[in-house]
């Protein structure tokens, strides 16, 4: 049976409100990034926040900065 990685992943995404990339998540936590994208796709609650630029080899490239909906204290249960 595999570990689902949502829990982790929306863990640190609580701890870092200005949101985290795929990178930042993978250099964290040491899991494939398509495992993280895979997860973060799949969590009704994370959403992508921002486009970063970051130099790569070639032309400018663009990183996702993903953070998670966190709901108002009083917010009533559905």
């Amino acid at each position: 049976m595999r570990k689902s990685s949502h829990h982790a992943v929306r863990n640190a995404l609580h701890k870092h409100p200005d949101g985290l990339t795929v990178f930042e998540l993978h250099y964290r936590f040491n899991i494939h990034q398509s495992t993280i994208k895979r997860a973060l796709e799949n969590m009704p609650d994370a959403y992508i926040d921002r486009w970063e630029a970051y130099k790569g080899r070639g032309p400018l490239l663009w990183r996702a900065v993903w953070c998670v909906v966190v709901p108002p204290e009083n917010c009533p249960m559905p």
